[in-house]
């Protein structure tokens, strides 16, 4: 391969990553849920090494955007580092079990793991899709013993949010089960961190999607050093990766605090179903299960189903919508 297409080929690996880390960013996902989609659909890379770049990209994509979130005091760091106990373990545990798979050829396994924890992500924001700020819980024991309180000053309500965590040991269970699937799928597992404080912690998305950045940062490089002694770091790939990701995710951090809530949530919606669908077709495609037509077929087929289930979910919010406002009349 000549200097040039060298070249060209890195800087092709830098856009798609600016991509990337520009959704990543804004949604809490973190580079590498867009990322590894990305490079093995896209790109060709296998799988392992995908995710293995994903999680150096992962590292630079929190450390870029978690200094932007911090200063302005939308994530909450005391919450974060204390999820983190859990997340950590669980990334062990999952980078040691895609070395197993890796070595025993059931890679296809991992790709329709990929596209079923995403599409599974999407339940809790569907139910949410509409509202600006989470419906108030009373608060429980965790809410006084870890001190899941804070605030925020949202830009596009111009107030101050102030509001508290429920359900720590939820949140605790959920985090394990992301840290599992950073380490197994070579992601920050931003999707799951959401959900655990979203969902599970009653905490307000912007605070769940910013805390999520920076937490992503500490589980990559809990399993990052693991694949690393495995040798599935490529740093040609891992270098193209973190440059596009850290550009992307700086823009993300600044359109998020201009955004709504809600808007976050379709966005959130849109990609990952995107995304799901097409590793889930992907996985099966290895083994010719079901799966057997061409990669950008299945490209086509993902976004019309994405396209699809916005458009009814859009018509469901508006209907409920038409409904509450009829009801009061």
């Amino acid at each position: 391969m000549t200097l040039i297409l060298i070249i060209v080929k890195f800087l092709t690996i830098v856009f798609g990553s600016i991509i990337a880390g520009f959704i990543g960013s804004l949604t809490g996902l973190g580079g590498g849920t867009v990322l590894v989609p990305v490079l093995t659909l896209f790109y060709g890379i296998p799988f392992i090494f995908a995710a293995g770049a994903s999680l150096i990209s992962t590292i630079a994509t929190s450390a870029g955007s978690a200094s932007a979130y911090t200063k302005k005091k939308i994530a909450n760091i005391k919450i974060g580092i204390g999820l983190e106990i859990a997340t950590t373990t669980g990334a062990i545990v999952g980078s040691l079990t895609l070395v197993f798979i890796d070595k025993h050829a059931l890679i296809w396994v991992v790709y329709v793991i990929f596209g079923l924890v995403l599409l599974f992500s999407l339940i809790p924001t569907i139910k949410k899709i509409g509202k600006e700020v989470p419906p108030e819980m009373k608060p429980d024991w965790s809410t006084k013993l870890f001190q899941l309180t804070g605030s925020y000053y949202d830009e596009r309500l111009r107030k101050t949010i102030k509001y508290h965590g429920v359900r720590w040991w939820l949140g605790e269970i959920v985090m394990f089960f992301a840290g599992f699937v950073s380490g197994l799928l070579g992601i920050g597992s931003g999707a799951l961190k959401v959900l655990g404080m979203d969902w599970a912690m009653n905490l307000p998305m912007k605070v769940t999607t910013t805390s999520s950045n920076f937490m992503i940062g500490i589980t990559a490089a809990t399993g990052s050093s693991i694949y690393w002694y495995e040798g599935y770091i490529n740093l040609f790939i891992a270098a193209a990766t973190a440059i596009g990701v850290l550009i992307g995710a700086f823009f993300g951090a600044k359109v998020l605090v201009r955004i709504s809530n809600e808007n976050i949530r379709w966005i959130f919606f849109a990609i990952l179903s995107f995304l799901g669908f097409g590793m889930v077709f992907k996985g099966l495609h290895l083994i010719n299960f079901l799966i057997t037509f061409s990669l950008m077929i299945q490209f086509f087929i993902s976004v019309i189903i994405s396209i699809v289930l916005i458009g009814l979910l859009f018509y469901n919010s508006k209907r409920k919508e038409w409904v509450r406002k009829n009801a009061k009349s």
